[in-house]
């Protein structure tokens, strides 16, 4: 009885002991204020938007490849000739933004407002943009190649849709598979 009684006390400090240098751990650990960074290669940081409030912001010809924007406010933003491959813009409102020759490839863009966004030249390859607003948007010349798109959306755009891409040579209607 004793013996268990002993087994009991020594259980409970342990599990004392490490619950205490774990919280310690955590708590110690350093927090850092402003944009969160991701690293695309060795020495090459890529900047984290998410949630930011960057309404007018000018990334013209920027490189944000793997970076991102999710949950973020980019109304009126210059988004023009960007390389926004592989990033994640979930939630985001774009509208009125300059994307035109914006290069979305592989982008996680579902729920996002594209609405009233200049989309000309772009190229939108393997996009996933279901629960995506694109009223308004200029498409011309876009490369909708394989992205996922609600019907209803395609249907629409399918109405505007006209040009070749001028990266890609497909032709809009051809990458959204209109009738």
């Amino acid at each position: 009885m004793l013996l268990q009684y002993f087994n009991m006390k020594i259980f409970s400090f342990i599990k004392y002991f490490l619950c205490l240098t774990f919280s310690f751990l955590i708590l110690s650990s350093p927090v850092y204020a402003g944009a969160n960074v991701a690293v695309k290669g060795e020495g090459d940081e890529v900047p984290s938007y998410v949630r930011s409030d960057i309404t007018g912001f000018d990334f013209h010809g920027e490189d944000l490849h793997l970076s991102s924007i999710a949950g973020a406010v980019a109304r009126d933003a210059d988004f023009s000739d960007v390389d926004l491959h592989g990033t994640t813009l979930t939630l985001s409102d774009l509208k009125g933004s300059n994307l035109k020759g914006i290069d979305l490839t592989d982008t996680l863009s579902d729920r996002v407002n594209f609405q009233k966004t200049d989309l000309r030249n772009a190229v939108l390859v393997n996009m996933i943009a279901s629960g995506s607003s694109f009223a308004g948007a200029n498409i011309e010349g876009a490369d909708f190649s394989f992205a996922i798109l609600d019907s209803e959306d395609q249907r629409k755009l399918c109405d505007i849709a006209e040009g070749i891409n001028p990266t890609t040579g497909v032709p809009t209607r051809e990458s959204l598979e209109c009738n």
